[in-house]
This record gives C-alpha cells, sequence and structure tokens, in this order.
C-alpha cells in the first residue's frame, strides 16, 4: 500500500472494538484477572498483552503498531516526551564504563542528558563533526564504544549526516547507530532502511501536529527491541492515554500536514534567500545548502522546520521584528498547525565544531496558514527591523 493509505489503516481493527472507526481512550492502572492461571501468565509475559495500565492499553498497542508499521521497524515503544524517548534509547545500549558518540548539532536537551546524568553514571560522551566521513568515524570508534546517535538534519542548523555511510561504519564494529528522526518523520526519511537501529521520535511535533499533547516514541530493529522496552519500563516511563489518542489521530493526517509544511517552507525559504537583511538560508531542500546532495539521495521531502541568518542587527531591532509579528509565534517546541519563530543560539551548544553567523539566527516552523499572509507578515517585520515602521502588538 501507499504511504497514504497505511497512514489511515495502519494500526486499525474496527472489528475488534465493535465496529468503531478509532480504539478507544482507556483510563487504566489496575488491570483484574479472571483466574490465578490468568494472573500467572500475564506475570510472566507481562510486555505482551493487557497486564497494567502503564504497561500498555489497546489505543497504545494501536499506536505503536502503526509507527512501527510506517518505518519498517519491528517494534515501537511509547514515551511520555520525545526527551523521554531518547533517554530511553540511550539508557538502553549505555552502562558504565562505555563511550558514546554524538553528533555536535544534537537537540539541546539530549547534550544536557549526556553531560549531566549520564556521565553520573559513567558514561563518556564524545562529540563529533556532523558532516563527518566515514573514514574519520572509524578513528574515533573505540571497543567500549556502544552507539553512534545521529540527528539528521540538526533541529537548529540543518546539517545532514551521511547515515547510510556511518551506520555501515558502525555496524562493522558492534555499535548501535541511534537517530533522532523528529525533522523528516518515517514519511521522509527512511531510518531503519538507512542502517539505523533505533529511531527515535519527538511525536509531540509531527504525529500529534496540534500543539496539544507531549509524546515520544521509539522505532526498533528486532535485536534492540527488548532491552528499550525493559528500560522504558524500569524507569517508569509512560504515556498518557488522551496523549497517545491524539497521537494516534494525527497520524491519520500526517501526511497531508506534512505535504502542506513543507511546499510554504520551501516558498517561504526562497522569499527570505531574497531578502536583503537575510545574509543566509540554513534549508536542506535549496541547491545551497552544504549537504543538498545527501537530501536528495535520503529524503523524499523535508518538513516546516528551517532557520535564516540576518545580517548584523542590534538586538533592539531584532526585538522590533520579532515582537510585533501577528502570525508567527514565538516560542519553544514545533510540528503544529501554526508558524513560529525563534531567535537561536548554536554556538552555545557546541563542543567539536565552531557555529559561525554573520547576524542573529531565526528558527522557523511554518505552519498551515497561507503562505501568502506569512510573507505579508514577515515583510513588515522587516520593516520595523530596519526602522520603518512602528512596533505593533501581537
Amino acid at each position: 500500500m501507499k504511504t497514504a493509505t497505511r497512514l489511515v489503516h495502519a494500526g486499525r481493527d474496527p472489528a475488534a472494538q465493535h465496529g468503531m472507526v478509532n480504539p478507544p481512550v482507556y483510563h487504566a492502572s489496575t488491570v483484574l484477572f479472571e483466574s490465578l492461571d490468568a494472573l500467572e501468565n500475564a506475570a510472566a509475559n507481562p510486555f505482551r498483552g493487557i497486564y497494567y495500565g502503564r504497561n500498555g492499553t489497546p489505543v497504545q498497542f494501536a499506536f505503536e503498531d502503526a509507527v512501527a508499521e510506517l518505518e519498517g521497524a519491528h517494534g515501537a515503544v511509547t514515551t511520555c516526551s520525545g526527551l523521554a524517548a531518547i533517554t530511553v534509547a540511550l539508557m538502553s545500549v549505555a552502562e558504565s564504563g562505555t563511550h558514546l558518540l554524538v553528533t555536535d548539532n544534537v537537540y539541546g536537551p539530549t547534550r544536557k542528558l549526556c553531560d549531566g546524568l549520564l556521565a553520573g553514571f559513567g558514561v563518556e560522551t564524545e562529540y563529533f563533526d556532523p558532516t563527518l566521513s566515514a573514514e574519520a568515524l572509524e578513528a574515533l570508534i573505540r571497543p567500549e564504544t556502544r552507539a553512534l546517535f545521529l540527528e539528521a538534519p540538526g533541529s537548529l542548523t540543518f546539517e545532514i549526516a551521511d547515515v547510510p555511510a556511518l551506520s555501515a561504519v558502525a555496524r562493522r564494529h558492534g555499535v548501535a547507530v541511534l537517530a533522532d528522526n523528529t525533522w523528516a518523520t518515517p514519511l521522509y526519511f527512511d531510518a531503519i532502511g538507512h542502517g539505523v537501529d533505533i529511531s527515535i521520535h519527538a511525536a509531540t511535533k509531527y504525529f500529534v501536529g496540534h500543539a496539544d499533547a507531549m509524546l515520544g516514541v521509539i522505532n526498533c530493529r528486532e535485536a534492540h527491541y527488548p532491552r528499550v522496552k525493559k528500560t522504558a519500563a524500569a524507569m517508569g516511563y509512560c504515556a498518557g492515554p488522551d496523549d497517545i489518542y491524539l497521537g494516534l489521530r494525527g497520524l491519520r493526517t500526517m501526511g497531508q500536514r506534512l505535504t502542506q509544511h513543507d511546499a510554504s517552507a520551501r516558498r517561504l525559504a526562497d522569499w527570505l534567500a531574497d531578502r536583503p537583511e537575510v545574509a543566509r538560508v540554513i534549508h536542506p531542500a535549496r541547491a545551497d545548502h552544504p549537504q543538498h546532495a545527501l537530501f536528495m539521495r535520503d529524503f523524499s521531502g523535508a518538513s516546516g522546520l528551517f532557520a535564516f541568518v540576518l545580517e548584523p542587527v542590534e538586538r533592539a531591532r531584532l526585538a522590533a521584528m520579532v515582537d510585533g509579528l501577528a502570525l508567527f509565534g514565538m516560542g519553544f517546541s514545533w510540528g503544529g498547525y501554526e508558524s513560529l519563530i525563534l531567535p537561536i543560539n548554536p554556538e552555545r551548544m557546541r563542543s567539536a565544531t565552531v557555529w559561525e553567523a554573520s547576524g542573529p539566527t531565526l528558527r522557523v516552523h511554518v505552519g498551515l496558514e497561507d503562505v501568502d499572509d506569512l510573507i505579508a507578515d514577515l515583510e513588515a517585520g522587516f520593516e520595523r527591523l530596519a526602522g520603518r515602521a512602528s512596533q505593533t502588538a501581537r
């Protein structure tokens, strides 16, 4: 089946729900067993079927089945947030005395996790250039290296790693490959097919799609699924049933939404590239992106998230621009129907590479509004940036 069809039908079993199209939301902790035999059988296999509310309910299993099918994974594990998914994935492969290789453009909280909690457990993290060659990666792998963690593209600066080449090196050394695939989703990047063992998603973003739920999900190859599932259970991570339902509902329309996010973001990126106030646009789908060839080879589309760098400007002028925007909200997260803009400081989150920009860097998430209206909003913002218009209240 084509992707659009699978998005509609994956994880669905109306016959098991009295013919209802969607599974009901189970608000559950305690599960009752009809006999001692039933109790003991469930306790012997706590991750199969219904055992305890924290271990999963039918709506969770439907979501996990659908997500795993989309990415060609053996199984999926749901968590309460994207960061929880990253934590579970890393904790499932790391232990005291081991070594992790993590891309330098990684999501900020992932770096804090590695440098804080994992370091306290005796896990060493080494950061590397996200555009590292396979040959250079070979030299970084040690006997105690357990995982290679990628984020392609990085969600702030959008460098793209050569995932298949790096994964092949890691596999030769018995090193697990983990990737944060939130930006592209399984629809636009086949992480498992490109060599990734554990693909991680902040389902809060495009899976949910409406900025109203916190959710994470981890897609695993068969060899890694049991360890990831047991780690999530041992850490007590579970997602709320209502949030899981919203993730499953959002999944049904994700293909249509991503198509619009992609088209609008490309048009807005092209418009920004022609603005005199903009020093450069950082969008993997543009031909001037340094890793555009990798994008064209490995990705089937782009999401609504990209960045652009302004020419040098005083903070007061930048504030005048962004404070008066009517359609671009200023806030963290992304992937919802609404457009967002966020000043970012990538240089603060680097250790293996140096981020260089002539002026302030802004990350943009292009929502589902009419792109002409978004352009008009930014055009007015540039007028304020230049001091040619007064600031207006949002």
